[in-house]
């Protein structure tokens, strides 16, 4: 009965939503500071920051493609593995707090994080600041911009999150039918009106279609617990946290492969089968998938470019 009941829920809330259009298009442009972000960009292919010098924040983020790195699990430095799916770092400005498990709660916060990781890259955040004060150019650069002449590991966080907040991909083919520019083809409108009956726009909606709220990974269906993720419960430890993740952001979901926190979803189709399974408690047709997919894929904004930034 309770399982019905969320069911019930989801639809109605789904229903609800159609009524006013439940999602916002990107904006074209966003503010940002373009120096920090140009050092920023620096940083963020530079592996000076990591350990071994072997990894750059654009290994697990390959902001020439998909904003991640197309792999189940990501490798860090000595070819260490996580236990997690790089998300894309494309569009993260719009999104609520950052990680899976929300545990920054800016680019900033979060922009630090795989610096110092023991299976990422490795490096103490004071040896961060160190380097990049020993180099010459960095040094130059950092007190150009801070008026200081030491850096701190707040002030490299601070130009790569800026570099980050010029990562969005506006003009997807969803975002024009949006503006009344386009029409969408009969079964990409036949997909969007599934994804709002279903009740897939109650967790996905908004300017990044994501990234704006914590959700149960089983809600309807329980999938098996994994100790090694890092959930809401590894920050909380409330039982009820477990399996709990950020939405996704659904923008450019269709260039995004591998899904899910785990990597475990190889294709969209299949990452909507068992979504809808574990998490509305059906079973779609291959004709409704499709239609899903179809709409999925207006949703492929245009890359980031140095161009745009200027």
């Amino acid at each position: 009965m309770k399982r019905k009941g969320w069911v019930i829920g989801w639809m109605v809330a789904g229903v609800l939503l159609q009524a006013a259009e439940p999602i916002v298009p990107i904006p074209r442009s966003v503010s940002y500071d373009p120096d920090k972000a140009a050092l920023g960009e620096k940083l963020f292919a530079d592996p000076i920051l990591s350990k071994d010098r072997t990894v750059a924040c654009i290994s697990c983020h390959d902001v020439f493609s998909s904003g991640a790195d197309g792999k189940k699990i990501s490798t860090g430095i000595r070819n260490l593995q996580g236990t997690m799916n790089a998300p894309t770092v494309f569009n993260a400005a719009f999104n609520f707090v950052q990680f899976w498990n929300g545990r920054a709660k800016t680019l900033s916060e979060q922009a630090l994080g795989p610096i110092h990781n023991p299976v990422e890259m490795g490096l103490p955040l004071s040896e961060a600041a160190r380097r990049l004060q020993s180099h010459p150019e960095y040094a130059k650069a950092f007190a150009a911009l801070t008026g200081r002449a030491t850096l701190t590991p707040d002030d490299i966080a601070v130009m790569i999150a800026e570099y980050e907040k010029t990562l969005i991909t506006p003009n997807a083919k969803f975002d024009r039918y949006l503006r009344g520019e386009i029409r969408l083809s009969p079964l990409e409108a036949k997909g969007y009106t599934l994804f709002k009956t279903l009740g897939c726009v109650s967790c996905h909606n908004g300017v990044n279609i994501g990234g704006n709220s914590f959700q149960k990974m089983g809600a309807i269906i329980a999938i098996p617990y994994d100790a090694r993720t890092s959930d809401r419960y590894a920050l909380t430890k409330r039982p009820i946290d477990k399996n709990v993740y950020k939405v996704p952001t659904l923008r450019n979901i269709a260039r995004t492969a591998p899904y899910f926190h785990d990597g475990s979803a190889a294709t969209l189709s299949e990452a909507i089968a068992r979504m809808s399974y574990h998490n509305l408690g059906m079973t779609l047709t291959p004709a409704e998938i499709r239609a899903l997919v179809a709409f999925l894929q207006t949703l492929n904004g245009e890359l980031p470019s140095k161009t745009a930034r200027r």
